[in-house]
């Protein structure tokens, strides 16, 4: 039996992007509502880094740990909302294998390099998995004012508030996880983007909306295993 896992995210950038609902949906299984925030669907790009990888039940600080980047939207099976993901790339190839194999989720081996110098965060990745879309990310961030919680009915809230993963696995049966952790402390964030390539690599045009930015230092956060959705 696959065991739920203890995760710390950290340095993470929420680049959130507006697009027409109806550009989105086709990819979205069909068992699932597409949510929308003020008449709009949302793409979001997700750099960050994981630190202290692990099962729940082994002791703290003996975990490993995975830099990753996201691309997600926003959904809901009946009442319960949560995000459904397009690709993870994370530089880990075992990582990334036990991902496919045990929790279903389309992640892809890719070389990412992530820095902190004077409180700015620089991401780099390279996909490197044999077969895939070639992606290529590159940005820098660094929050700008003081932390905030998001507050409920904002688009904030929308965006980073969810306790919920989705995913298809390759049989085409739908899956999903808990994710608990407390309440996102956030910021705004000052964000240099220099190369973004994911948006073609799971077949979606550039958006022309104008970008939101959030930024987070981190959670600690707990996934449960992954369950068939009934």
């Amino acid at each position: 039996m696959v065991v739920s896992l203890h995760m710390g995210w950290r340095h993470l950038l929420f680049a959130n992007w507006p697009v027409d609902p109806a550009l989105v949906e086709p990819a979205v299984p069909d068992a699932l509502t597409l949510e929308a925030f003020d008449g709009a669907a949302w793409l979001s790009v997700v750099p960050f880094t994981n630190v202290d990888v692990r099962p729940r039940v082994a002791p703290a600080g003996i975990g490993i740990g995975l830099p990753e980047l996201n691309l997600r939207t926003y959904v809901r099976y009946g009442a319960n909302p949560g995000v459904y993901f397009f690709s993870l790339d994370a530089d880990g190839l075992l990582a990334v294998l036990g991902a496919r194999l045990f929790h279903h989720l389309p992640y892809y081996y890719a070389s990412i390099d992530i820095r902190a110098s004077s409180g700015r965060i620089r991401f780099r990745s390279r996909r490197r998995h044999p077969g895939s879309r070639p992606v290529h990310f590159r940005a820098s961030y660094e929050p700008t004012g003081t932390a905030f919680h998001a507050a409920p009915g904002t688009l904030a809230s929308f965006l980073t508030d969810r306790r919920r993963y989705y995913t298809e696995a390759q049989d085409g049966t739908l899956r999903y996880a808990e994710i608990d952790h407390e309440q996102w402390p956030l910021y705004d964030v000052d964000v240099v983007l220099e190369e973004n390539t994911l948006f073609e690599a799971n077949g979606f045009t550039k958006p022309d909306g104008e970008p939101r930015y959030l930024y987070s230092p981190g959670v600690d956060t707990v996934a449960s295993r992954s369950k068939w959705l009934e």
